[in-house]
């Protein structure tokens, strides 16, 4: 293993990793491999040098999770469609042998199948309607786009009253007509 020797120490079955170079401390491994001496996971090699380098790098996702009703709507189709494919297999099967099971599960693949295919539906179905809800389509005349857009005037008005109303209270109510 690169510049690390392996050797049996007289402690009940225990290993001792030495680099050569005498650079890097020993790490002992009890039962469980990949533990540190202080019983912390090994998340780090010793390089040849005696340097630590991680085991691994994070990188950057290509593409962005899908939303959460997407995705559940996509777990739940991916399901519905192996239930449907094992069936199929059955009834193919069951047709071969000749088994009186042939008919009900041809019926039920069938009925399988329609389901598969609502279920593919509802991923597409919920998948635009979360885009249109959260503002995820970028044409300029969105409808999500525009909502947002009233959100923040109203915000905007709200907190431009609430500083006027402050304001009038540090005054100690002077400037208005009438006290409530």
């Amino acid at each position: 293993m690169g510049t690390a020797e392996w050797r049996e120490t007289s402690g009940g079955g225990t290993a001792a990793r030495e680099d050569r170079e005498d650079t890097a401390p020993a790490v002992r491994a009890t039962g469980t491999a990949g533990r540190r001496v202080d019983g912390g996971p090994a998340r780090e090699a010793v390089g040849a040098r005696g340097t630590y380098r991680p085991l691994w790098v994070e990188e950057p996702a290509k593409r962005r999770r899908l939303p959460d009703p997407v995705r559940t709507a996509a777990v739940r189709a991916v399901l519905v469609i192996a239930v449907t494919l094992i069936q199929a297999m059955v009834a193919v099967l069951c047709t071969l042998a000749g088994s009186w099971l042939a008919f009900p599960v041809v019926i039920s693949s069938v009925v399988s199948t329609i389901a598969a295919t609502w279920a593919v539906l509802d991923v597409w179905v919920t998948r635009q309607v979360w885009s249109q809800r959260h503002g995820v389509v970028s044409v300029p005349s969105s409808t999500a786009r525009a909502l947002r857009r009233e959100r923040r005037q109203a915000r905007r008005r709200q907190r431009a009253a609430e500083r006027e109303r402050a304001r009038i209270r540090r005054r100690g109510g002077t400037g208005q007509l009438s006290h409530p």
